[in-house]
């Protein structure tokens, strides 16, 4: 199938140094590689997050994009090693009923961070001028409303204190449409495909539509669109990661290695091991 060109095909600059000994013979990142990588960016992201807590910073982080180009992926591997008390994953529901008689930012508002906190935001409020438009959840004024108010948002949250990071992952229709069908064979993951995301494979070039318009209104210069090729989700993972260390001039403040005490000695009889109820050793 043709695709417009423009269309939110992801064509990125070529890695700086590509060691051809890296990649697979489909030009993707090869598994040995990446979790060589994600070690490294792993042990990076824990002294940023002890730094963020140490400073006392506010760091919200939006992953956008269409379905498919990757979004969770790259937040499950930013958070697997972190402490979830300190960085949180923000994925809201459909709005309730109340919630849309709301100001159209209030629910997003009470999951912005504290201090020493980050939130990745596992899309946003930015359903409002992608999703929402695209499938037509939402009239056009509001869609208006919402291109007016968005840049003077996220100004607002900037001017605060909070810095405010945007990841737009970019898949391209032939990739979306492989992962799609792969998900739709596998019975363990056909639970990701939605009708949702069907629907809006169909509306693929309308869904670049709403990209091209949320860029023209929201890529300020006080909170930028980084957009994240993702037609390689390994590739995409370390290059977001990487991009988001680099965001920070942190310092090494891991606490020192902590010296555990020897046991108590305290006066005690356990219970006999036989009154207990165990699962069945199966393995």
């Amino acid at each position: 199938m043709h695709v417009p060109e423009g269309a939110d095909e992801p064509i990125g600059p070529e890695p700086a140094v590509r060691d051809p000994a890296a990649y697979a013979r489909s030009g993707k990142l090869r598994t040995a590689i990446y979790e060589h990588e994600v070690a490294r960016l792993h042990e990076q992201l824990a002294r940023l997050q002890y730094w963020i807590q140490s400073q006392g910073l506010r760091v919200a982080v939006v992953f956008e994009g269409r379905g498919t180009a990757g979004k969770g992926g790259a937040i499950r591997t930013i958070t697997e090693q972190l402490n979830p008390r300190a960085v949180r994953v923000a994925a809201l529901p459909k709005p309730s009923e109340r919630e849309r008689t709301q100001w159209y930012f209030q629910r997003y508002v009470e999951h912005l961070p504290a201090a020493g906190e980050m939130v990745l935001f596992d899309r946003s409020w930015y359903n409002r001028s992608n999703v929402e438009w695209v499938m037509g959840f939402c009239t056009p004024a509001e869609h208006e409303e919402f291109l007016r108010s968005c840049p003077e948002f996220e100004r607002m949250l900037v001017r605060s204190g909070i810095v405010l990071l945007k990841y737009w992952f970019s898949v391209s229709y032939r990739e979306q449409h492989r992962r799609l069908l792969a998900r739709n064979r596998e019975p363990i993951k056909r639970w990701k495909l939605s009708d949702m995301d069907v629907a809006e494979h169909e509306l693929y070039v309308r869904y670049s539509m709403a990209k091209d318009i949320t860029f023209q209104h929201t890529d300020i210069k006080q909170a930028p669109w980084y957009v994240v090729p993702s037609d390689d989700k390994k590739a995409a993972r370390l290059n977001c990661i990487e991009h988001l260390l680099s965001q920070f001039d942190y310092a090494d403040v891991v606490p020192p290695v902590v010296h555990l005490p020897q046991m108590r000695e305290i006066a005690y009889v356990r219970p006999p091991i036989h009154e207990q109820t165990f699962v069945p050793q199966l393995y």
